[in-house]
């Protein structure tokens, strides 16, 4: 069977909230294996934390336990890697 026989994986509320936190890590430097090609983008990398803060604040009283620590788990050390990453960017410029 080819790749585009295979039918998409499901998208619940979990794999979006990864799905942006990968956008996120992407834009940071951060994803293994990229060493050879890192684009940082600050700017990118924000939005999708914000992205998922939005969904946070959106979603309040909405969410299992699981998501919920999910979302929080995600968010806080997405967080403190953009901090880190601006820090490296101020230092360089």
């Amino acid at each position: 069977m080819s790749e585009e026989d295979k039918a998409p994986p499901s998208i619940d509320f979990n794999t979006f909230i990864l799905s942006l936190s990968t956008s996120a890590l992407m834009h940071l430097g951060e994803l293994p294996g990229a060493e050879d090609d890192v684009t940082v983008n600050l700017a990118h990398a924000k939005q999708s934390i914000d992205c998922i803060a939005l969904l946070e604040e959106k979603t309040t009283g909405n969410l299992t336990g699981e998501e919920e620590r999910l979302i929080n788990e995600v968010l806080f050390d997405l967080r403190l890697r953009f901090v880190a990453a601006k820090k490296a960017a101020d230092r360089k410029a």
